[in-house]
């Protein structure tokens, strides 16, 4: 699905919703690494971005968006509307990254 075709939009513009599929979403469960911990502690003493955890999240949030993706494909969409992240902690090291929407039909609009 190309990007340009998902949006945290309730519409997409130049586009009329001509089937509303449903609910979509990707999951991922990430930990981080002892080594990961160490490098992010060293990084944390210094102060500003902590890279290895931005990589870390950033790497979470494109699996779950490309999940997102797929799942809607396999029912049939063209276009995901209302995108959203969510992210929840499970246990100390262990974060849930869900990214959710509504699949959907569209076609380009007629003037």
């Amino acid at each position: 699905m190309q990007d340009s075709m998902v949006t945290t939009a309730l519409a997409l513009p130049g586009y009329k919703i001509v089937r509303n599929i449903g609910v979509v979403r990707g999951i991922t469960v990430r930990s981080r690494s002892i080594v990961g911990n160490f490098f992010g502690g060293l990084q944390s003493i210094f102060g500003g971005n902590i890279t290895i955890y931005t990589n870390l999240c950033e790497r979470a949030r494109s699996d779950t968006y490309q999940l997102m993706c797929e799942h809607a494909q396999k029912h049939g969409a063209n276009a995901i509307i209302s995108v959203r992240y969510d992210a929840t902690e499970l246990m100390p090291g262990l974060t849930e990254v869900l990214c959710y929407g509504t699949a959907v039909i569209v076609e380009p609009e007629t003037h």
